[in-house]
């Protein structure tokens, strides 16, 4: 029950985070699929601080990723009461595989990709581009691999 609840406030804080970003939506170009951030790149919006490549661009998911990881070992053991690593990385990684399906299935292909709060001006025309619903699935499949470092440093947070 215990995951559940924690899958559950995982998701809102996780929707709420997203909703804060949508505010400016060019902060978020990286999250955006290809053609859109070529379009914004090309009408100038997008610059290094937010263009994905680069090495500050890998550094700032570098970070993120051992943040995640450390908040997530916290929660797994001092909420969840796992006392070894592999009962750390698992639970970390099953809790990461909830958020990550929500957020490509949810917030991306249900919501992100019909909302018209998310379309950056200069880009309304590019609707196939905003309905690319692989490109979030693809997404969803490489947050997988990346959950995998993610939940090996909530692993050895726990013990």
């Amino acid at each position: 029950m215990t995951f559940i609840i924690e899958s559950l406030i995982a998701c809102v804080l996780f929707t709420l985070f997203v909703f804060l970003m949508s505010r400016n939506p060019i902060k978020s170009i990286f999250n955006y699929p290809p053609a859109i951030i070529e379009r914004c790149d090309e009408m100038g919006l997008v610059d290094s601080s937010n263009k994905p490549g680069g090495v500050a661009f890998y550094v700032k998911k570098v970070m993120a990723m051992i943040v995640f990881g450390v908040l997530l070992g916290l929660l797994v053991k001092y909420v969840n009461g796992c006392a070894s690593f592999w009962c750390g990385v698992l639970t970390a990684y099953a809790l990461w595989l909830v958020v990550n399906w929500f957020d490509a299935l949810v917030l991306d292909c249900a919501w992100f990709c019909h909302d018209k709060h998310f379309v950056i001006p200069g880009t309304e025309d590019m609707t196939d581009a905003y309905h690319d619903y692989l490109f979030h699935i693809k997404g969803a499949l490489i947050g997988m691999a990346l959950g995998i470092p993610v939940a090996l440093v909530a692993g050895i947070f726990v013990i």
